[in-house]
């Protein structure tokens, strides 16, 4: 299980803090989704929960036991909104070996075939590739570091709707293996899921269930 407790972050370049206390439970089997819309944290909430950011406050656990950055780091694999902005190989199979000094075949093919892309050609360019298989790529690089912590911000952006069933019924499927964390401003979308939900809003993590509903009718 992965747990938040108390995190609070406050860049030097910001006026006001960007976290403020967010508790956060994530279990295997259950993904989490945090909805919010632009500026509300959700980017700033997957940096910190990876590694890649430290904050003024608060603890990550892992397992009932508190984990570093480092830790972290080494834990998490992230796929950041457009992922396709971020590829350096310049071929598919480049891509899928960064990092890598040795790639086992059938490690490489099981992923691929995790993530639809088993019949892909890896000799060709990532940006050759759909918006769809794009996705696909960026979660098989992640998948090929066999992270427990899967973190993905807005994997449904962009993306046609024929395209955004697909890769939500993948993610449906690797949330059976890892710990998911989806952060997105179309919760709708994930509505049919067994799932932990919470709302992200000026830095404030709430549970859905725990919202004033205001829209309940009188």
């Amino acid at each position: 299980m992965l747990e938040l407790k108390g995190l609070s972050l406050h860049p030097a370049t910001a006026e006001k803090p960007v976290l403020k206390g967010i508790n956060l439970k994530a279990h295997y089997g259950k993904p989490v989704i945090v909805a919010g819309p632009s500026g509300s944290g959700k980017t700033s909430l997957v940096e910190v929960i990876s590694g890649l950011s430290k904050p003024q406050k608060g603890e990550i656990n892992w397992k009932n036991n508190q984990i570093n950055e480092q830790q972290r780091r080494l834990l998490c694999g992230i796929v950041f909104q457009f992922p396709e902005r971020y590829f350096l190989g310049l071929t598919v199979g480049q891509e899928l070996r960064l990092g890598h000094r040795r790639l086992n075949g059938a490690d490489l093919e099981l992923v691929l075939k995790k993530v639809g892309l088993s019949d892909i050609d890896l000799k060709k360019a990532p940006e050759q590739l759909s918006g769809g298989q794009q996705r696909r790529l960026a979660l098989a690089v992640q998948l090929l570091r066999n992270p427990s912590i899967l973190l993905l911000d807005e994997p449904t952006a962009g993306l046609d709707w024929s395209v955004r069933g697909e890769i939500l019924a993948l993610l449906a499927n690797l949330a059976k293996e890892q710990v998911l964390i989806v952060v997105t401003h179309e919760a709708e979308l994930f509505k049919n899921w067994m799932i932990s939900s919470y709302q992200l809003n000026e830095g404030v993590l709430l549970p859905v269930n725990a919202l004033p509903n205001i829209d309940k009718k009188r």
